[in-house]
C-alpha cells in the first residue's frame, strides 16, 4: 500500500478512539498524541505536524456536531480533511482530445524519471490516447535501451539516438518529428542529474527553449522526506508551468514528509508512483490518498481499475449477462483472476476497500496471493470441458488435476467450493435486493446499459 507503515499508525489511532467508551478530552489529547507520532515518524516536518495536530484538538473539543453525526464520526472527519489539507490540492493533469501537449520530465538522476516516463505514458494510452515519447537523455548509458523495451512492452513509439551528444538537439529534433498531428501527447525525458539542482534547472531552461513544453514536470523521490522541499522550491522558483510527480511511495517510510514538504511550497503534486508495476501511477488527489491511509478506502479507484482491465479483456455483454444470472464457470474465474492480476497486487487492491486493507496483516494477504496463484495453476490443469463444466470433476478427475498442477486434492476441492460460493453468491445477490442496494449496486452502476440487459430477469 502507498504508505504502509503511516497508513497503519493513522488507522491504529483512529481504531483507538473508535473502540474508547467515552470520547473526552483525554481521549481527544491521546489521539493528539498518537497522530503527532505516526506523522513525525513518516519525516513529516516537526513543526507543521504541531501546527496540524493543534487544529484538530481545537476542532476537536469546540465544534458543534453536525445534526446526525456522533461525537466519533465527527472527529474522524476533522482528521481527514485536516490531513487531506496537508497534503495539497488536487491538480489534474488533463490532455485535450486531438490536441498535441508537450510534456518535458527533468529530475534527479535515481529519482525514478525514466521509468516514470513509461508509467505516464502507459496511463494516457490506456485512456485512448495517442501517446510518443522522445528519448533525450544522452548523459546515463542505456538511458535510451531502457525507455525503447518498456516503450515495446506497451506499444508506445520512442524516438532518441544512444550514439547522441547534444540533447537539446535530441529533443528538438524528436518533438518535430512526433509534431505533425500523429500523436496528443509527447513526452520529452531529459537527462537526470546527480545532486546540482542548479545543472537540472539549466538543462531544463535549454530545452524548454527549443521544444516549447506546454508542461515540465519534476520527478521528486519520495524516500528523500522533507529533503523533497528544496527541489520543489527551486523548481517553482523557475518555472511557472511546473508540476511535480512523487516516486517510490510505497513500502517508504518517508512518503508522508516527501508529500506535506512539496506541498508546502505550493508546486502542484499530479502524479504520485505507488509502485515497480508500470500501471503503478494515479492522479493525485489527497482525499482519496487520506482516505486509504485512514482506512477508509477509495471505492472510485477501485472502480476505474476494473473498468480498465474489463476493458482490455473485452468483456462481452452476453457473458456478462450470463455470469449474473448465476451461469458461472470455472473459465469465468480463471478470466477474472487473470483480469485482477492485470490491476496490480492483491494488497494494493484490498486497501481500496473501506476498513479492509489497512485492517488486514500483511502475513494474511500474502496467503491469499498465494492462494489465488495455486488457483490459476490448478485451472490450467483442467480440460475446457470441466472448465466450462465443473460438475464434471468426479473424484478420478479431481485427482488427476492434483497431479498435473503438483498441487493436493485437498487444494482442487477448496477451488471447487470457492467457486459454488461465487456462483451462489452473485446469483443470491441478484435475484435478491442486493443489486439495487447491496455492495453491487454501484459496481452496476458504472457498467454500459447493456452489460445490465438481463441482470435479475
Amino acid at each position: 500500500m502507498v504508505l504502509d507503515t503511516l497508513g497503519r499508525a493513522l488507522h491504529g489511532a483512529l481504531q483507538k478512539l473508535t473502540r474508547a467508551k467515552h470520547v473526552d478530552e483525554q481521549a481527544i489529547k491521546e489521539l493528539v498524541r498518537d497522530i503527532q507520532r505516526a506523522l513525525l515518524q513518516a519525516d513529516v516536518n516537526v513543526q507543521m505536524v504541531l501546527e496540524l495536530t493543534k487544529r484538530i484538538e481545537k476542532r476537536a473539543l469546540e465544534e458543534k456536531l453536525p445534526l446526525g453525526a456522533t461525537r466519533k464520526e465527527h472527529i474522524i472527519r476533522i482528521v481527514y480533511r485536516e490531513l487531506s489539507t496537508l497534503m495539497g490540492r488536487p491538480m489534474p493533469f488533463q490532455l485535450k482530445p486531438g490536441q498535441t501537449t508537450t510534456l518535458l520530465m527533468v529530475g534527479l538522476q535515481g529519482s525514478g524519471k525514466t521509468t516514470s516516463v513509461a508509467k505516464l505514458a502507459t496511463y494516457f494510452k490506456k485512456r485512448g490516447f495517442r501517446v510518443g515519447v522522445v528519448c533525450a537523455d544522452t548523459f546515463r548509458p542505456g538511458a535510451y535501451e531502457q525507455l525503447s523495451q518498456l516503450g515495446q512492452q506497451v506499444g508506445i513509439e520512442v524516438l532518441g539516438d544512444p550514439k547522441a551528444k547534444n540533447s537539446i538537439k535530441l529533443a528538438k529534433e524528436g518533438v518535430e518529428r512526433f509534431g505533425k498531428g500523429r500523436f496528443e501527447l509527447i513526452i520529452v525525458d531529459s537527462a537526470g542529474r546527480h545532486r546540482k539542482e542548479e545543472a537540472l534547472m539549466e538543462e531544463m531552461r535549454q530545452i524548454a527553449k527549443v521544444v516549447s513544453p506546454d508542461e515540465i514536470m519534476l520527478v521528486v523521490d519520495g524516500t528523500i522526506g522533507q529533503q523533497a522541499r528544496d527541489q520543489a522550491a527551486a523548481f517553482k522558483a523557475t518555472t511557472d508551468i511546473g508540476s511535480i510527480l512523487v516516486t517510490k511511495l510505497d513500502g517508504t517510510a518517508k512518503g508522508g514528509g516527501a508529500l506535506s514538504a512539496v506541498a508546502a511550497t505550493g508546486a502542484p503534486i499530479k502524479f504520485i508512483g505507488v509502485g515497480e508495476h508500470i500501471d503503478d501511477l494515479e492522479p493525485f488527489v489527497p482525499e482519496r490518498f487520506v482516505a486509504r491511509l485512514l482506512g477508509m478506502g477509495d471505492i472510485e479507484t477501485l472502480l476505474k481499475r476494473i473498468e480498465e482491465a474489463a476493458r482490455a479483456e473485452e468483456v462481452k455483454p452476453a457473458d456478462m449477462r450470463a455470469i449474473m444470472a448465476g451461469k458461472l464457470t470455472l473459465r469465468d474465474v480463471y478470466e477474472q483472476l487473470e483480469m485482477i492480476g492485470k490491476m496490480g497486487p492483491l494488497k494494493k487492491l484490498m486497501q481500496m476497500i473501506p476498513g479492509v486493507g489497512v485492517a488486514l496483516p500483511d502475513e494474511q494477504m500474502r496467503v491469499g496471493e498465494e492462494k489465488l496463484k495455486r488457483f490459476k495453476v490448478i485451472m490450467q490443469s483442467m480440460t475446457p470441458q470441466e472448465l466450462e463444466d465443473p460438475k464434471l470433476l468426479n473424484v478420478s478427475r479431481i485427482r488427476r488435476v492434483a497431479r498435473g498442477s503438483g498441487t493436493s486434492e485437498a487444494d482442487v476441492r477448496e477451488l471447487l467450493k470457492q467457486y459454488e460460493l461465487m456462483r451462489k453468491f452473485i446469483k443470491t445477490m441478484v435475484k435478491g435486493r442486493g443489486v439495487k442496494r447491496g455492495p453491487l449496486a454501484k459496481l452496476l452502476k458504472q457498467m454500459p446499459k447493456d452489460f445490465q440487459g438481463g441482470v435479475g430477469s
